[in-house]
């Protein structure tokens, strides 16, 4: 009789357990100190939404309160990267969006096929048929195109050819020019050089140079020789496919400056413009953000809706780049060739940038995306 009382109370004992896992659960996350922001993934979190009966009523807020919940949870980043590796040694690579890869190399998986290409190709092309200035278009190969030989064995298949293709197809058809970056890279890369970050989706300056001269090829102007150029390398750099992936024991990057000793702040002259405030500066290369947390906007620091670099020691004209993000570590070298060079990033400007055009008397326009970026992208078709 007292062997079965005791029985029947240790039946309670895994609910006793789960009770005190769910209110302990429940009383962490209430008393531990919320954040604003997640240096590890780069990015802001979300805040308890608003309360109001508007949002309660039409299902805001619940989907805030998911959103608050899932960023503000407890020693969130360890069960995020506990999830990655658990998908990581369970077969399923990849599962986060991004493939943990032979030689520390962190990459993207292809994007969706179901997506913009046509459609962003076809606002180029109707764009230069509205401007009387010649455009030359590059797009930067994804890096699971390029460093195949990294990838896991079992991977989705990059689409970079069907989509350079396609490019050159209908971007000569109308009078575009092209930049093909595909035999080049390839080339580059099996000769061992580093094209791209292992932690994040840019390329690297060695990218980012390799890409400039071949522009130059193609617009007829000389590229600065690489020996021009005082380089320096800076330790600790992980980008943003480190943070969106959970893989937080991938080694950190490191990330490389071209300073050519000949631009100074007598010669070299920076604006940035968001909205109606315009700042200027006398550099290129914003070191302090080599102290932060996400160090890629060391170039022109970053993305805004419009940057204008000034060379007085140039003898080129003027040059309009509409750009993403692969832009901001080529832009230094193109300074070398052009007076002038005006960056429009097409998230935040809303103005005709053909106005721009003839407004600045621009002697080139030069498209520059990654091929993932153009192939997603939903603001380029406002290009006007």
């Amino acid at each position: 009789m007292h062997f079965s009382n005791k029985k029947s109370k240790c039946r309670y004992i895994p609910a006793f357990v789960f009770l005190i896992f769910i209110f302990g659960m429940a009383l962490w996350f209430l008393f531990t100190p919320k954040s604003d922001y997640s240096s590890a993934e780069k990015r802001y979190l979300q805040q308890f939404p608003n309360t109001s009966l508007e949002n309660i009523s039409n299902g805001t807020f619940g989907e805030e309160f998911e959103s608050y919940f899932a960023d503000q949870f407890p020693m969130r980043n360890l069960w995020v990267g506990f999830n990655a590796y658990f998908s990581l040694y369970t077969g399923n690579n990849g599962a986060s969006g991004v493939y943990n890869c032979k030689n520390d190399y962190l990459i993207n998986v292809p994007v969706s096929t179901d997506n913009n290409i046509d459609k962003n190709f076809g606002a180029i092309t109707k764009f230069k048929n509205s401007i009387d200035v010649p455009m030359t278009v590059i797009f930067a190969p994804s890096t699971g195109y390029i460093a195949d030989d990294v990838l896991p064995d079992i991977h989705n298949q990059y689409n970079d050819d069907e989509y350079f293709d396609k490019a050159e197809k209908t971007l000569s058809q109308n009078g575009i020019n092209f930049v093909d970056l595909r035999e080049s890279f390839k080339e580059e890369y099996q000769n061992g050089t580093q094209l791209y970050y292992k932690t994040d989706h840019h390329w690297t300056i060695s990218g980012a140079y390799t890409a400039y001269t071949k522009l130059c090829e193609n617009l007829g102007i000389t590229p600065t020789p690489k020996d021009s150029f005082d380089i320096k390398s800076y330790d600790g750099f992980y980008g943003t496919t480190y943070s969106t992936s959970g893989f937080l024991m991938t080694p950190a990057d490191s990330i490389e400056i071209w300073d050519n000793p000949n631009n100074t702040e007598n010669n070299i002259k920076v604006k940035i413009t968001e909205g109606t405030q315009t700042k200027e500066y006398n550099s290129m290369f914003f070191y302090d953000h080599l102290e932060n947390d996400d160090k890629y906007p060391v170039f022109i620091d970053g993305n805004h809706a419009l940057t204008e670099i000034t060379n007085s020691n140039a003898e080129g004209g003027t040059l309009v780049i509409i750009k993403d993000s692969f832009s901001h570590c080529v832009a230094p070298f193109l300074v070398d060739n052009y007076s002038k060079i005006i960056l429009v990033d097409m998230r935040y400007y809303k103005l005709s940038v053909s106005a721009l055009i003839e407004q600045e008397n621009a002697d080139q326009v030069v498209v520059l995306y990654g091929i993932d970026n153009i192939a997603t992208d939903t603001n380029i078709v406002w290009l006007k």
